[in-house]
């Protein structure tokens, strides 16, 4: 009795075992189903090929193209002037900028235009008997020494026996003895050389200046050149009088440029090679930072994706029939968030976002 009984409780155990795994077996087919239904919406965007400019995006600080340090080549006292010797204050071509006492120096010019004057006058009366004919000449350069002017060019000689007199008589020797004096005279005083802005004032009136001394800093504020380093695998795209499109920091302001100059040297350290843009604008200021965008070339028959769309650089996922597919493309240059490439059909779709966990064979449906 036992035994049957055992028999029958085995058997009900069975088949209670065997509904529970039909049951799960069931649901499994039924969420496998489920997920096979599942079909993901993505974004698309229509390929139109076109001719693309490659812009190269740099940076760099703004620095005035005419621009001097001004120096001290002389010892003295600076001079209180019409306008104050402060950073900001402009001065118009030719205006004196500083000034540097010169009492001293005038004192020993004068001097030497005095021992030039006694040294003609005291030969005057041998070249009225020696030169007749060069006496009218000799008398009228004499009569002509202003003291507060200038000297005038000395006469030239007609004859080796002229020349070697005055030479004897020690006027050539006195005559480029004042001629140097006078050109030192001039550098007590520094003029500006073009309309601009002094940015940069180290001394103050009644302070010594010393011969070599930086006196400060003076630029014209209406052309600017900007100074940047581009990557030397573009270099051969570059060429001289590129246009060049220039933006602040926040973006908010723009100016055009164009390349004037690129250096053919290369930076060891960074390989790249320096490029300089010169623009013009009232707002533009020294120092100033600005981004650069430079139309190298242009690129017939492209198309621009962003970056992050790239399958291993050099793939892209497109939709055929509601499925996705991957095909192969040609990169031909690369931007900060952007990708310009190449191999792409008129009128396919590509992908406009990224979709996790793409596959090929993946069902889709397209959203706009």
């Amino acid at each position: 009795m036992r035994k049957y009984i055992s028999i029958i409780a085995g058997v009900f155990i069975i088949a209670i075992a065997l509904i529970i795994a039909m049951t799960f077996i069931k649901n499994k087919k039924k969420k496998q189903t489920q997920a096979q239904k599942i079909t993901k919406v993505v974004f698309v965007q229509t390929v139109q090929n076109k001719t693309i400019p490659l812009i190269i995006t740099t940076s760099g600080n703004l620095s005035a193209k005419n621009k001097i340090v001004l120096f001290s080549e002389v010892q003295g006292v600076l001079k209180i002037s019409s306008k104050d010797y402060k950073a900001g204050t402009s001065y118009r071509r030719g205006e004196t900028i500083l000034s540097i006492n010169s009492d001293e120096h005038f004192t020993n010019l004068q001097s030497l235009k005095s021992n030039l004057y006694n040294a003609l006058s005291a030969i005057m009366s041998d070249i009225r008997l020696d030169f007749p004919n060069e006496y009218e000449k000799w008398q009228a350069y004499l009569t002509g020494i202003d003291f507060d002017k200038p000297i005038a060019k000395i006469p030239a000689t007609n004859s080796e026996k002229e020349k070697l007199f005055i030479s004897g008589r020690k006027i050539y020797t006195n005559y480029f003895q004042v001629k140097n004096l006078e050109e030192r005279l001039r550098k007590y005083t520094i003029r500006a050389p073009y309309n601009g802005i002094l940015t940069d004032a180290l001394v103050t009136p009644g302070s010594l200046v010393r011969q070599g001394q930086k006196l400060g800093e003076f630029i014209d504020p209406n052309v600017y050149e900007l100074e940047v380093s581009i990557n030397t695998q573009y270099s051969h795209l570059l060429q001289k009088g590129n246009s060049v499109e220039l933006m602040n920091i926040e973006k908010s302001k723009k100016w055009q440029g164009k390349v004037v100059r690129v250096n053919s040297k290369v930076d060891q350290s960074s390989q790249t090679i320096k490029v300089y843009i010169q623009l013009r604008g009232k707002e533009l200021r020294e120092g100033m930072y600005l981004e650069a965008s430079l139309v190298a070339k242009s690129e017939t028959n492209a198309f621009e994706v962003a970056r992050n769309l790239l399958v291993n650089n050099s793939n892209l996922y497109i939709v055929q029939d509601s499925v996705l597919d991957i095909i192969e493309i040609n990169p031909v240059y690369f931007n900060s968030e952007t990708v310009v490439v190449k191999g792409l059909t008129d009128g396919s779709k590509v992908l406009s976002e990224p979709v996790p966990g793409a596959y090929k064979g993946m069902k889709v449906e397209i959203k706009n």
